[in-house]
């Protein structure tokens, strides 16, 4: 499992988002305080306050690069 911290501060963020990792199989879930929602829903991540960063769980070890390469517009560094 890798954890990165991601923004999401808008409505296209969010899209795009959901569309880039629903291309994958693996499970992706967003932590935001003490919630934790299944990242590939939309209805949950808009109930996470968006103004501030979001640490994105990602549980897999395969396909790392290619996974991070779809996630680099989201990824704070």
């Amino acid at each position: 499992m890798k954890t990165v911290q991601i923004s999401l501060n808008s409505i296209g963020k969010v899209k795009s988002f959901v569309n880039a990792i629903s291309q994958f199989e693996y499970d992706f879930d967003l932590i935001s305080g003490r919630y934790v929602i299944d990242a590939k829903s939309i209805m949950g991540i808009f109930s996470l306050d968006l103004s501030k960063p979001i640490e994105l769980a990602i549980h897999t070890e395969n396909n790392l690069d290619e996974i991070m390469e779809a996630l680099k517009p989201y990824v704070i560094e």
